[in-house]
């Protein structure tokens, strides 16, 4: 019997979630809106990962991510009683932004593919803000354990200067 993961594995989290009847439709298979909030659980246990959670970005900083924008490739369903493993890599970091790939798998078969960039924005006004260096360094690092020279794989860099 598979344990359940919850942990930094090189420069990728992995965030094990059990599919429960209420994730499901009248089927058994799991809506499809709720794919963005497993994605939502597993970028924020990330964080917490990293020593960073998102709770303190706000608290201590006065910040907090938005999504600025999503793509998301539904391949194959989950279901219900399934136990599948949301994926989170960072595949660049600017000074307001960051840009994930989140993978949802049930074993090794990918079920839904989710390409996200984050906005740092200031809690009271909602607008564009620097992130916080604590956070934005723990981002890097996290990069740099899964990715070789620091590039994307599209020939640009993943971190950007200040």
């Amino acid at each position: 019997m598979k344990t359940m993961d919850n942990a930094l594995h090189g420069g990728e989290h992995r965030l094990d979630i059990r599919i429960y009847f209420e994730d499901t439709d009248a089927g058994g298979i799991v809506y499809h809106a709720n794919y963005l909030r497993y994605a939502e659980r597993a970028r924020s246990e990330a964080l917490r990962s990293l020593g960073v959670p998102h709770a303190q970005m706000v608290e201590v900083h006065d910040r907090m991510f938005v999504v600025r924008h999503a793509e998301i490739d539904y391949e194959r369903p989950a279901r219900l009683d399934d136990l599948i493993t949301v994926a989170t890599r960072v595949r660049r970091v600017s000074a307001a932004t960051v840009t994930l790939d989140q993978m949802i798998r049930r074993g090794d078969e990918t079920l839904v593919r989710i390409g996200l960039r984050l906005a740092c924005v200031d809690r009271a006004g909602g607008r564009a803000s620097r992130l916080p260096a604590d956070m934005r360094a723990a981002l890097v690092r996290m990069h740099e354990a899964g990715v070789p020279g620091g590039e994307t794989g599209d020939g640009q860099r993943a971190v950007e200067g200040d």
